[in-house]
């Protein structure tokens, strides 16, 4: 600190720390990194031609990420003879990770590979206990497509090429972390700088008109996927707003609780010197008001009757459908949502846990869909699984381990649902999708054009593209994006 410029209170200091540890609803973590980026908010980024519009109505992105790696290859299962019999071979298939046949759910996508298919029967959970409004029945009526073999790809790569090392690959292939950066940073080849969401926002928050809070919302702590230049993510708890510590302590009587914010707000709105410090107190305070504008619509009805499951997923996915149906209040046009859901590092006892966690993500997306129904907007939402890394074809004895590619699934009113969009993988080991010798696909629909079929629909034009995905003119010169919205 310059020694001419008057010391820093201590106190202060205190107090502003603890406000970066308690104020989750502002995105703190990602705080330092916005403040070297505050010469930037005069981008022309921000103007609305960068934008290129194509539709000016309201639209929400979802992202739903399956943390841990999920094991997909018992999300899409073959349901042929020749390639059940592969699928459950103890020799070149699943061996004990294999679902029994009668227990799979056969389904009739749009189009066909001349290979039949089913789907995981936890794809069948829903809230009511019928087992017959889950997932599967939003495949069925439409609402729900499924992209097959996705996966981190710094170019469209072949076996031989992999083997050869002989075109460029993802960094740290196999690394939870650095796959977890990769797949929310679109971004494989090159050390992470922001996330795909955060550029979207950048790029599309010129749709919202005198906003309240940032068009970028997490319902499960910081993320790379919304990190970008202007818009900052807000962090929500599952269960409404998050408030500054302290603020609220039931212990304290309502005067002095009220003497207590007062003085914080005193500490927040008090002139330093420091720019740092001074922008620093500022985004703490922006966070206390928003913290009490949403327990302030939060505190007011349900906009909806849907029920939603008890659950983490279920209850972060109950909180963005409120948000929703509060975005003209808010002042939002456009909205992109991060919730996650651990657990999918399964490398032994796989097969109860797996469908657990199947099961949950049918009864909650299921009852996330419902209420955008309810509420008007199930053509505007769109949902997205996206996960660290597929699982390997075989089993390590109980369960599996880090591989490449992996299936998702999208929902919503949008969605061109009822196919499977993208290359099912040649399911050989050591075959021509293989990376090795235990069936570690080589993705055959990159991130980059997974993630440009969302940004195109939630109004990104083609010349804007490439300021999302800087990468995606690698894959689309050779090829058209999947076409599942």
């Amino acid at each position: 600190m310059n020694p001419k410029n008057p010391p820093f209170d201590p106190t202060r200091r205190k107090f502003l720390g603890s406000c970066c540890a308690a104020v989750g609803a502002t995105g703190m973590l990602s705080t330092l990194a916005q403040l070297r980026l505050t010469g930037a908010l005069a981008s022309p980024d921000n103007g609305p031609s960068v934008a290129g519009a194509t539709d000016p109505g309201y639209k929400a992105l979802v992202c739903l990420f399956l943390a841990g790696g999920n094991d997909a290859n018992n999300f899409i299962i073959p349901n042929d003879t020749a390639g059940y019999a592969n699928y459950s071979s103890a020799t070149t298939g699943r061996g004990a990770l294999a679902l029994p046949q009668s227990t799979v759910l056969g389904i009739n996508p749009k189009t066909s590979d001349g290979r039949a298919w089913a789907i995981h029967p936890s794809f069948n959970a829903d809230l009511a206990g019928t087992n017959n409004t889950g997932l599967k029945s939003l495949f069925d009526s439409g609402k729900m497509a499924l992209m097959a073999n996705v996966g981190t790809l710094a170019v469209p790569t072949t076996r031989a090429q992999y083997l050869a090392r002989s075109v460029p690959l993802p960094l740290s292939l196999f690394s939870h972390n650095d796959q977890q950066v990769e797949w929310q940073s679109s971004i494989p080849d090159k050390a992470f700088s922001s996330g795909w969401g955060g550029r979207l926002a950048d790029l599309t928050d010129a749709f919202n008109s005198n906003n309240s809070i940032s068009m970028s919302i997490t319902l499960n702590g910081q993320n790379s996927f919304q990190v970008g230049k202007n818009v900052v993510q807000y962090a929500v708890s599952p269960t409404g707003a998050i408030s500054l510590s302290g603020s609220a302590d039931p212990k304290l009587t309502t005067s002095f609780a009220s003497i207590r914010t007062k003085a914080q707000n005193d500490l927040l709105a008090a002139q330093n010197n420091n720019l740092f410090e001074t922008a620093f107190a500022g985004l703490t305070s922006n966070a206390v008001a928003d913290s009490a504008l949403l327990a302030t619509i939060f505190a007011q009805p349900l906009p909806f009757t849907t029920a939603f499951p008890a659950t983490s997923l279920g209850q972060q996915l109950r909180t963005i459908a409120r948000l929703i149906a509060v975005a003209p209040q808010l002042g939002l046009k456009r909205q992109v949502f991060f919730a996650r859901v651990g657990g999918w590092d399964l490398h032994d006892s796989q097969l109860p846990a797996h469908a657990n966690l199947i099961a949950d993500v049918s009864r909650s997306v299921t009852a996330f869909y419902n209420a955008t129904v309810e509420l008007g907007a199930a053509q505007q939402v769109t949902t997205f699984t996206a996960s660290d890394f597929g699982r390997t074809f075989n089993t390590n004895g109980d369960g599996s381990d880090h591989a490449w590619g992996s299936h998702h699934l999208v929902v919503g009113g949008a969605v061109k649902g009822g196919d499977i969009y993208g290359k099912m993988p040649d399911l050989t080991r050591s075959g021509p999708d293989d990376s090795g010798t235990r069936g570690n696909w080589i993705p055959t629909t990159s991130v980059d054009e997974y993630s440009a079929t969302l940004a195109t629909w939630f109004g990104v034009s083609p010349t804007n593209l490439a300021k999302v995905l800087p990468n995606i003119g690698r894959f689309t010169n050779s090829r058209p994006l999947p076409a599942f919205l």
